[in-house]
């Protein structure tokens, strides 16, 4: 049953359902996913996101209040946080990684490179998308992997970060 609001609430038992309350939509998702990837202050969450600076304060408090983000002073003058994942958080990594397989599969064109190829870091073989080392043949678990972005996504992170960074100052 949903509560007034449409969402679930404490009334099922489900842990879907509490699970997408917490992390159920684009903005939060892509969040955990920046600070997975080490962005940890809001203007480069919010140029790497696109999301605006109203939505993402939001999300960021509701993060915060669930336990997957805690918030750090960087400066006192003027006050400035950085974010940063709890092991909560932290613990999203195998549901990105899911998110990207699935949408390495489906939702790129056919032939295209994949934005991050994973690494088996004991071996250092690239994984394929389930998580496989064709080296060692195993499956790796993401504790045991390391991320390399694409050349092209990287240019297109700096791009975003630069437009962004131009806007601001406009």
């Amino acid at each position: 049953m949903s509560g007034p609001d449409g969402d679930y609430g404490d009334d099922t038992l489900c842990p879907i359902a509490h699970s997408t309350g917490l992390v159920g939509d684009r903005w939060s998702i892509l969040i955990v996913r920046e600070l997975l990837l080490g962005q940890s202050r809001f203007q480069d969450l919010q140029a790497q996101t696109g999301a605006s600076s109203q939505v993402l304060a939001a999300r960021l408090k509701r993060l915060e209040a669930d336990g997957l983000v805690e918030r750090h002073a960087y400066s006192e003058r003027p006050p400035r946080h950085e974010y940063r994942l709890t092991d909560k958080g932290r613990d999203l990594m195998p549901v990105i990684l899911a998110l990207r397989t699935w949408g390495e599969r489906w939702c790129k064109p056919a032939g295209g490179q994949p934005a991050t190829r994973m690494f088996h870091r004991a071996c250092d073989s690239e994984l394929d998308l389930s998580g496989h080392c064709p080296k060692c043949d195993v499956l790796v678990d993401w504790h045991d992997t390391r991320a390399q972005l694409s050349d092209a996504w990287a240019d297109e992170r700096s791009q975003r970060a630069a437009g962004f960074a131009e806007h601001r100052k406009a």
